[in-house]
């Protein structure tokens, strides 16, 4: 493990920080930047920026909030039982179909509750990545990416609250990404881990689960925030693209290529939800033989294809994909994705299409 990483492991997995009360404070160690000239010199930033403006949508009158949500209704499935986990549970598997829509019902709700924290964390590090970003451009979208955050806040939150009315506490392994990168001092850092990394992770989950529910509100809500994050994870690709190909030195570029790797492995570790399994199973199997299962399961392989192709493709495209990180990418398997599109070279529309097309 990298050693800006041995920390936020310690808070997040050891200390439970994110556990531990309603509130957490963590220490950005940030320096803000000014650019008094206001200089515009990126004309793709630019044409981001004009986008960013023009696609804003209203979280409370947007979506259908008077649809009925029913954990029971066969017609409009929470979340498709075929590509779970659970099937493959012999406990599950002797429930009833009204205690197997319960259990679907939970998980969807761990699933949503790390979409909720997650994006509380992108709505921070998107105000620390403007405050902290030196060029005029990328502080005129950066403003476009917080009130978007902000507003995929209110939607998860009022969807888990009205209409699941349940939820769950940040996950371990989303905690400790969120630690590192909100905490590093480096703006790069905080570019590298949102805008790459949790963004693209953002992409492939919600990618996932809009392929594999039948809600129509979640669907919808789910295509309306894939088509924002669409345009955050372009941002940082134009943003580290040259930064990290022209301007840092080797040793730096190497640095980053090892912080990347880890975190795409925290990442890929996410979804075994151990929170849900904490209430629900932790009474009839081992974690281990929990873990097994979430892991060896259709849902798991189609949410690390679809994680996987939305993160590779841009670390290649910023210079952090070298013939000395490749041996470590592909011995977890994560290098199939390489030659897929990077983010500028996709439409929303595309990444909407292509979930639909995988699942």
């Amino acid at each position: 493990m990298t050693a800006s990483l041995v920390g936020p492991a310690v808070r997040g997995f050891v200390l439970q920080r994110g556990k531990a009360s309603n509130t957490c404070v963590m220490e950005p160690g940030l320096r803000a930047r000014f650019v008094w000239d206001y200089a515009r010199e990126m004309p793709e930033l630019a044409t981001l920026y004009a986008a960013g403006k023009q696609s804003q949508w209203d979280g409370a009158t947007a979506l259908d909030w008077d649809t009925v949500v029913d954990p029971h209704d066969e017609r409009h499935e929470l979340i498709l039982d075929d590509i779970l986990p659970l099937k493959t549970l012999p406990g599950y598997r002797a429930m009833t179909k009204r205690e197997q829509q319960l259990q679907r019902h939970a998980l969807l709700a761990w699933i949503l509750s790390q979409f909720l924290h997650g994006e509380q964390g992108a709505l921070l590090a998107a105000c620390q990545v403007t405050e902290a970003v030196g060029w005029t451009e990328a502080k005129l979208f950066g403003s476009t990416q917080v009130m978007d955050e902000g507003r995929h806040v209110e939607v998860f939150h009022r969807y888990l609250t009205e209409k699941l009315r349940k939820t769950y506490p940040v996950n371990d392994n989303l905690y400790v990404i969120m630690d590192a990168l909100l905490g590093d001092a480096r703006w790069d850092i905080k570019f590298l881990g949102m805008q790459i990394l949790i963004e693209g992770l953002a992409l492939g989950s919600f990618g996932t689960i809009r392929a594999f529910t039948r809600e129509p509100l979640l669907q919808e809500l789910l295509r309306r925030v894939i088509t924002d994050e669409a345009r955050h994870v372009h941002f940082g690709v134009l943003a580290l693209r040259d930064w990290y190909g022209r301007v840092l030195s080797e040793k730096e570029r190497r640095e980053r290529e090892d912080w990347a790797f880890e975190v795409v492995l925290l990442m890929r570790n996410r979804f075994l939800a151990h929170e849900y399994y904490e209430e629900h199973w932790a009474h009839a199997m081992r974690r281990s033989a929990w873990d097994r299962s979430v892991s060896d399961s259709d849902f798991m392989a189609f949410f690390r294809r679809t994680l996987l192709r939305r993160v590779i493709p841009n670390l290649k495209r910023i210079h952090l994909l070298s013939e000395r990180i490749r041996p470590h990418y592909a011995r977890e398997g994560m290098l199939a994705w390489e030659n897929e599109k990077a983010a500028p070279d996709l439409t929303a529309q595309d990444m909407l299409e292509s979930e639909r097309v995988q699942a």
